[in-house]
């Protein structure tokens, strides 16, 4: 889940398209404004997508949840 500054949406939307492990992000309201699904090989993996996240401006924190296929 990611939150971003507020009237900066659009842009961060755009460059969240753009990574590699990201499958769908969805705007979405309340505390957070984009909830991003990824699929990637491993919590290393996972790590630094994240991180790479954290790195677009206009986003001011992120809220990693880990899910698993049964």
């Amino acid at each position: 889940m990611v939150k971003v500054v507020p009237g900066q949406e659009r842009a961060v939307f755009n460059a969240l398209q753009d990574k590699e492990g990201i499958k769908d992000v969805y705007h979405v309201f309340g505390e957070y404004d984009f909830v991003v699904v990824m699929e990637v090989e491993g919590l290393s993996v996972l790590n630094r997508l994240v991180d790479s996240i954290r790195e677009i401006t206009h986003v001011t924190s992120t809220q990693t949840v880990v899910g698993a296929e049964l």
